[in-house]
């Protein structure tokens, strides 16, 4: 499994309770620039629309600008493929309050790009310190053993 882009923003952002794993529906030349790394997932999300999931907001910059379509849009809405079972059990899970699909990471498996979804809940500011805390006495006891 390659990871070739990770959003680390979404473990301190989110607590996650279950993972997905989802493909994604790209164009030839987006697979090409998503596997040398030029994707970003800093504030995407996922949406279900129509029995349907879609990626938002997730930037894949042009693997070769002066090669790519004219109206090609390097932030525009991309279809998850996910089975209609996990979309049904997605629909009744993110229906809950404050609970939202977010993106982890994209890898490839097999040859094939791949997403790991979170199904997550918001963390309040309180619950963000504690991690930053527990980050930081990991450091600190880290460097005292060395």
């Amino acid at each position: 499994m390659n990871e070739l882009s990770v959003n680390r923003r979404a473990r301190f952002d989110y607590e996650i309770l279950e993972t997905y794993e989802a493909g994604i529906a790209l164009y030839g030349f987006e697979v090409k620039s998503v596997k040398t790394g030029h994707m970003h997932l800093t504030g995407s999300f996922a949406v279900i629309r129509n029995d349907e999931a879609w990626l938002l907001n997730a930037t894949i910059s042009p693997f070769q600008p002066k090669n790519t379509p004219l109206n090609y849009d390097p932030i525009r809405s991309r279809r998850l493929l996910l089975k209609k079972s996990e979309i049904k059990e997605l629909i009744g899970k993110s229906s809950a309050k404050g609970l939202t699909i977010v993106p982890l990471k994209v890898y490839t498996k097999r040859g094939l790009v791949k997403i790991l979804l979170g199904l997550g809940r918001h963390k309040k500011k309180g619950d963000k310190r504690e991690t930053i805390k527990k980050r930081e006495a990991e450091r600190d006891i880290k460097r005292a053993l060395k």
